[in-house]
C-alpha cells in the first residue's frame, strides 16, 4: 500500500501514520468537546454583559496568545517611550505624521469582510449538507418501516446509518486530519448500535475507512441492493423502489458534497494575500498613530493610553476577522466553532430507532379515547354526557362571549338536552335543515 501524501508533498510512512492515529481524541474527549460546542451555541442569545464575560470560544483566547498582536503593541509603546524621553521631536516626526495609510486600511477591511462572508457561506452550506444527510436517512427509515419485511428493513437502516458515520471518518483522507477516527468514533457507534457485523466489517476493511469515502459508498450500494431484493420479492413495486433509491442517492450526494467542499478550501493565494496585507498594515498603523499622538510639550499620558487602545483594537479587528474566517473553512475539525457532528449522528440514530420500533394501536382495540384533531364530537357533545338537563339548559339559554346565543339551531339544542350520542344523526339533521331565525330561537328558548 502506498504511503499517504500530506501537506507540502511530504510522504508519511506507515509507522508515522500509526503515531498520527494515536493522537486522535478518544471518545470521551470527543463527547466533552461536543458538550462544549452545544453550550457555546446557547450563548448567542445571552445579554450583552454576559457575552463579554466568556473566555472559551471567543476571539480573546485566540488573540491573547498571538505574538503578532503584542509585537504591534510593542512598536507603539516603544515610540511613545522614546517621545517621553526626548525633549523635542525628532527630525522624522513630520514625515511620519504625514504618512497616509487610510486607503490601505480601507482595502484591507473590505477584503477581510469579504473573506469572512465567503467562509461563513461555505460553513452554512456544509451544515446544510450534514442536516440533509440526517434527513434523507430518516426518510429511508420511514419508507422501509412500512414497506419492507422487518429483518430486511432493519438491515438497510443499519447500513445507511453505518454509511453516515463512516462518511465523517473518511474525511480524514482529505485535507487536514479530522477528530473523527475509525477506532474511537466509528468504533463507539458500531459497538453501541451494532451497525456492522463482524463479517461485514471484514468485507469493508480493505477499503480503508479513514482514507476517503470508499466505505461510505460501499455501504450505500448495499442499501440499494437491499431495495432491489425487496422489489424482486414483491414487497414493493417499481414506483416505491425508485422513491427509496432517490432518498438513498440524495444522501450519498449530500455526503459527496461535504467531501467536495473539504477537498477544495478557499485559495491559498487569497489567504496569503490577506496575511501579507495585515503584516504590513498593522505595524504601519502603530507607527503612524504613535507619531501623531504628540512629542515634547504636546505629549499627554491620557492620549498615550487612548491611542494605545486604538492600536490594540485595530489588531483585534484585523487578526480577529482573519482568524474567524480561517476557523470556518473546515467545519469538521476539533475547534469549538465547528459543527456538532456527534449531535447529528445521535439524533439520526435516535429518530431511526423511534421509527423502526414504532407500533400503532390496533384499530379493533377496546381502549376508549378521542383524538382531539379528528374527533367528530364537539365540546358541547361532551358536556351533554357529564351535565344534567338543567345545567345544559342554562348554558344554552345564556349568552356567549360575543353577546349572541350559544347556538340558534333548535335541532342541535334538543339533541343535547336529550343527551344524544348519535353524532352522525345530529350532524345530518344540522346540515339538512336551514338556519332558524332569531324569532324562532327566542320562541324555542321560551318554550323550553
Amino acid at each position: 500500500m502506498a504511503d499517504k501524501l500530506h501537506g507540502d508533498s511530504q510522504y508519511i510512512p506507515m509507522d508515522a501514520r500509526e503515531e498520527e492515529k494515536k493522537k486522535q481524541p478518544s471518545w470521551n474527549k470527543l463527547k466533552k468537546m461536543e458538550m462544549l460546542r452545544r453550550s457555546v451555541l446557547l450563548r448567542a442569545e445571552l445579554p450583552f454583559w454576559r457575552v463579554l464575560l466568556f473566555w472559551r470560544g471567543t476571539c480573546l483566547k485566540e488573540l491573547v496568545f498571538d505574538p503578532f498582536v503584542w509585537t504591534v503593541v510593542a512598536i507603539y509603546a516603544g515610540i511613545r517611550i522614546k517621545a517621553r524621553l526626548l525633549d523635542g521631536a525628532p527630525d522624522e516626526t513630520e514625515v511620519m505624521s504625514s504618512m497616509s495609510i487610510d486607503i490601505l486600511g480601507g482595502f484591507l477591511s473590505f477584503f477581510l469582510v469579504l473573506f469572512v462572508n465567503q467562509t461563513q457561506t461555505r460553513f452554512l452550506t456544509m451544515y446544510g449538507f450534514s442536516k440533509a444527510c440526517s434527513g434523507r436517512i430518516q426518510d429511508v427509515a420511514g419508507l422501509v418501516k412500512v414497506q419492507f419485511p422487518t429483518e430486511l428493513g432493519r438491515r438497510l437502516v443499519r447500513h445507511i446509518n453505518a454509511a453516515h458515520v463512516a462518511g465523517y471518518v473518511g474525511l480524514n483522507g482529505i485535507g487536514m486530519p479530522k477528530a473523527y477516527s475509525k477506532l474511537h468514533f466509528f468504533g463507539h457507534y458500531n459497538k453501541n448500535n451494532q451497525l456492522i457485523t463482524t463479517e461485514e466489517m471484514k468485507r469493508i476493511e480493505p477499503l480503508l475507512m479513514e482514507s476517503g469515502g470508499a466505505v461510505m459508498k460501499e455501504l450505500v450500494t448495499w442499501c440499494q441492493e437491499d431495495v432491489g431484493i425487496a422489489k424482486k420479492k414483491g414487497h414493493i413495486d417499481s414506483y416505491e423502489a425508485n422513491m427509496i433509491h432517490e432518498r438513498i442517492l440524495e444522501f450519498r450526494a449530500s455526503m459527496d458534497s461535504i467531501y467536495d467542499y473539504t477537498d477544495q478550501p478557499p485559495h491559498f493565494f487569497y489567504i496569503h494575500f490577506l496575511a501579507i496585507l495585515a503584516f504590513v498594515y498593522l505595524p504601519l498603523f502603530a507607527v503612524n498613530t504613535a507619531y501623531n499622538t504628540g512629542w515634547g510639550d504636546d505629549d499627554n499620558m491620557f492620549m498615550d493610553v487612548l491611542n494605545g487602545m486604538i492600536v490594540l483594537l485595530q489588531c483585534i479587528f484585523v487578526l480577529g476577522l482573519r482568524s474567524l474566517g480561517t476557523k470556518m473553512i473546515d467545519p469538521y475539525g476539533s475547534d469549538l466553532e465547528d459543527l456538532s457532528v456527534i449531535h447529528y449522528v445521535d439524533a439520526t440514530l435516535d429518530t431511526c430507532n423511534i421509527i423502526m420500533t414504532s407500533k400503532q394501536v390496533d384499530s379493533d382495540s377496546k381502549q376508549v379515547g378521542h383524538d382531539s384533531m379528528f374527533n367528530g364530537a364537539s365540546v358541547r357533545y361532551d358536556m351533554a354526557t357529564v351535565m344534567d338537563k338543567d345545567s345544559r339548559l342554562r348554558i344554552l339559554q345564556g349568552p356567549s362571549d360575543d353577546g349572541s346565543a350559544l347556538n340558534s339551531n333548535n335541532i342541535f339544542k334538543n339533541s343535547i338536552l336529550q343527551g344524544s350520542s348519535d353524532d352522525g344523526a345530529v350532524l345530518q339533521s344540522m346540515f339538512s335543515n336551514p338556519s332558524i331565525s332569531e324569532t324562532d330561537d327566542e320562541t324555542d328558548s321560551g318554550s323550553a
